[in-house]
């Protein structure tokens, strides 16, 4: 095992998590269904929200991530700073390229090359909704894709906590930028609320518990980590039966639309994801800091983005329906790049500048892949 990567006590994938792709269509094709045989007990979940947080994936999103916050130790948070290369990448992706690139890749597809297959009167909203999608770097789901690309938990978390505190200063002035208003009505209650929910509160409650279990012995921890592992993935699986039933009608019933809304999102995440990924292998950051940074890069604060675009241009405005759509693709895009991200590992460590770190990191000294070690 290299000095980059040490991941102490790793379990092999078993059958249920080789096969996530498989089980991801299926609870998609189970969502729409469900959504159209059985509309109301899905509109009734749909309804429990504060601020536009929905709570039920409120609760599935704390069963995803608590269990990937449970192995971080804050006292080894100091070592981020080995890691700042990966950091600067990720911030210039986020805020300096993302909602730029989204707003070229939208003008060309919705903007002219869609343009006779879209609704006229719709279009500035789509065009709206895809930049309200790409200003706001996602929050909670981020730290599932960094334990599925096997990536460095303390890394994670200080790169989302940085972009959650950049996010209440340059959502509104990017996307006024982009699109030419004024004055933009954050959704203040909604951010700070995601926040709260998918962040501070389960950070204090994993601490807690970790805290109580190590006092117990470093095998209890390893215990309730391998019991909860499967609950993580399961309920990833039904918040998206929960998305996609909640969206089933739209899909059905505007199923072109929704296919070229796709486009340009799905061109932007796999474009930012690799331009971040490319950036790090450069730069000689340590694979385990690239992948969630790559991911980090690519994914977006999808609640945040329906939450502005419904408070600016109404519920059934062409931009909400753009920030949906962004919904709906994110869990099984982002499924993708992090197999992209496991299979490419040995080409990205044959880099030289990723080889001089493991070089570095193997001798005792701190190189630009300096070592990462995960629990």
């Amino acid at each position: 095992m290299s000095a980059q990567c040490e991941v102490a006590g790793k379990a092999p994938m078993g059958r249920f998590e080789r096969y996530l792709t498989l089980w991801v269509g299926l609870c998609i094709l189970a969502g729409i269904g469900l959504g159209q045989v059985a509309p109301g007990p899905f509109r009734a979940i749909g309804h429990l929200e504060l601020a536009q947080v929905n709570l039920p994936v409120a609760a599935l999103i704390w069963l995803m991530v608590v269990p990937m916050l449970l192995k971080i130790d804050f006292g080894a948070l100091h070592r981020v700073k080995e890691h700042w290369k990966g950091i600067g990448v990720t911030l210039a992706i986020n805020w300096a390229v993302k909602p730029f690139s989204m707003a070229l890749l939208g003008g060309v597809f919705i903007g002219h090359l869609f343009r006779p297959l879209l609704p006229a009167g719709q279009i500035d909203g789509y065009m709206a909704g895809l930049i309200l999608l790409a200003a706001a770097p996602c929050t909670a789901m981020v730290f599932v894709w960094s334990n599925l690309s096997d990536g460095e938990p303390h890394f994670t978390l200080s790169q989302v906590a940085l972009n959650d505190v950049i996010m209440v200063f340059a959502f509104a002035p990017i996307v006024g930028l982009l699109l030419g208003l004024s004055a933009i009505t954050v959704p203040w209650q909604t951010l700070f609320l995601s926040v709260l929910l998918y962040i501070v509160v389960p950070v204090i409650a994993a601490q807690a518990w970790r805290k109580a279990l190590l006092a117990r012995g470093p095998t209890a921890l390893a215990a309730v980590l391998a019991a909860l592992h499967p609950l993580s993935l399961t309920a990833l699986l039904a918040t998206l039966v929960l998305l996609f039933g909640f969206q089933g009608g739209q899909i059905l019933a505007q199923p072109l639309v929704i296919l070229l809304l796709a486009v340009p999102i799905v061109i932007q995440v796999y474009f930012n994801a690799g331009f971040a990924y490319l950036l790090n292998r450069r730069l000689g950051v340590a694979h385990c800091v690239a992948g969630p940074s790559a991911l980090i890069g690519a994914s977006n604060f999808f609640e945040l983005a329906v939450a502005a675009a419904i408070s600016l241009f109404g519920f059934q405005s062409g931009a909400a329906l753009a920030t949906v759509v962004g919904v709906l693709i994110e869990v099984p895009v982002m499924l993708s790049v992090v197999k992209i991200v496991g299979a490419s590992k040995t080409w990205y460590e044959a880099g030289a500048a990723v080889r001089a770190g493991l070089t570095a990191g193997g001798t005792g000294r701190t190189g630009s892949a300096g070592p990462c070690r995960r629990e």
